[in-house]
C-alpha cells in the first residue's frame, strides 16, 4: 500500500476496540489463533468499518442502509493518497491540503466513502454525486451526525442517469480532483457471481448462497456494458470541462480495460495521462488519471488556487 496510508499493517484489533468495542462480538480466529473477522459477514465488515472509521479518521457517527455497499477502507484510502501524489506534481512535490483544494466524488454512495477520508486526512473539500435517493439521503445524515465534516462535504443528486457531471458540476465551479469507483460488473448476473468469487477467495467456497459481504446496489455494482462503457461515458463526458477539472481520475479494476480507457482519451485529446498500480494483499488494481491542460497551465492553475 502507499507509504502513508495509515491502514498498511495488520489490523490492530486491540486498539480498534479500545475505540470501538461492540467490534469484539465478531472478532474469530484465524488458522494461526490471531484473531480476525469473518469477511463474508456483511454485519462484521460494517462494524469494521466503523471502528476504523473511528480510530483513523475521526467519525464516530457511521452507518450504512442494509444492502448498500460497504468499501473495504484500506484500499479506498489508497487511492486518495495516490491522488494526492498527482496534485502534488502540480504543486512542486508539496501535498496540497485544506479547503483550498475541492474534489469530485462520482457516485458517492451511501457509505461517502472518499469525501470522508479525503476531507479528514487532508482537509480537502469536497463534492459527491449520487443518483440513489434513498443513498443520498444516507450519506447526508451520516455528514450532518459527524461535527468534524461540517463545511467540508455536498452531496448532490444526480437526476439523469445519461448524465456524469452535467446537472453536478456548476457553471465556472472549478475542481482539482476528480475521483471515481465505476460499477465494474456489466449485468446483476455477473455481479452474483463476482461475490461467489470473492467468498472462494476468503476461503467460504462451501457457503451456501453468496452473500453480499461488501453489499452493493445495482448503481454501485452493475452499468450496462460494464466497466469499459460507463469509462467511455465518462471520458467523453469530461472534454467539456477540461478547463474546469485539473485532473480526472477513476479506478480500474480490471486490466483488460486498460486499452479501451487508453484509446477513448486519444480521441478525447487529453494532453496527458498516467496509470498508477496500487496492491492491496492480493488485489491490483489501477488508478487512471488524464488532463485537458498543459503543464503550464496546471502550474498556473496551483500558483492561482493553493498559494
Amino acid at each position: 500500500m502507499h507509504p502513508r496510508n495509515p491502514h498498511n499493517a495488520r489490523y490492530d484489533f486491540p486498539q480498534l476496540l479500545s475505540h470501538s468495542p461492540e467490534l469484539a462480538a465478531f472478532l474469530v480466529p484465524n488458522p494461526t489463533g490471531d484473531q480476525t473477522i469473518d469477511f463474508s459477514n456483511p454485519a462484521a465488515v460494517k462494524a469494521l468499518n466503523q471502528a476504523l472509521l473511528r480510530q483513523f479518521y475521526g467519525v464516530r457517527h457511521w452507518d450504512i442502509p442494509a444492502g448498500y455497499l460497504c468499501p473495504p477502507i484500506p484500499g479506498r484510502a489508497d487511492y486518495l493518497h495516490y491522488a494526492a501524489d498527482l496534485l502534488a506534481e502540480t504543486n512542486g512535490g508539496e501535498l496540497p491540503k485544506g479547503k483550498a483544494v475541492h474534489v469530485l466524488d462520482v457516485g458517492a454512495g451511501a457509505n461517502c466513502i472518499y469525501p470522508i477520508i479525503g476531507s479528514q486526512a487532508y482537509g480537502w473539500r469536497f463534492a459527491g454525486s449520487e443518483i440513489d435517493a434513498v443513498a443520498l439521503k444516507a450519506a447526508r445524515s451520516m455528514v450532518a451526525a459527524n461535527p468534524g465534516l461540517a463545511g467540508r462535504i455536498d452531496l448532490r443528486l444526480q437526476t439523469h442517469q445519461a448524465f456524469i457531471f452535467e446537472g453536478i458540476v456548476k457553471a465556472r465551479e472549478e475542481f482539482d480532483l476528480v475521483v471515481c469507483n465505476p460499477p465494474f460488473h456489466a449485468s446483476a448476473a455477473a455481479a452474483a457471481e463476482g461475490s461467489k468469487r470473492k467468498n472462494r477467495n476468503l476461503g467460504y467456497a462451501k457457503a451456501p448462497e453468496p452473500v453480499l459481504n461488501f453489499g452493493g446496489q445495482n448503481t454501485e455494482l452493475w452499468y450496462e456494458g460494464g466497466e469499459e462503457n460507463f469509462l467511455k461515458r465518462m471520458v467523453a463526458q469530461s472534454v467539456p470541462l477540461g478547463s474546469q477539472v485539473l485532473w480526472f481520475t477513476t479506478l480500474v479494476s480490471k486490466k483488460e480495460t486498460l486499452p479501451s480507457i487508453y484509446h477513448f482519451l486519444k480521441l478525447a485529446g487529453a494532453v496527458e495521462q498516467q496509470t498508477l498500480s496500487m496492491e492491496q494483499g492480493q488485489k491490483i488494481s489501477r488508478l487512471v488519471a488524464w488532463t485537458f491542460q498543459t503543464p503550464e497551465q496546471r502550474q498556473a492553475w496551483a500558483a492561482r488556487r493553493w498559494k
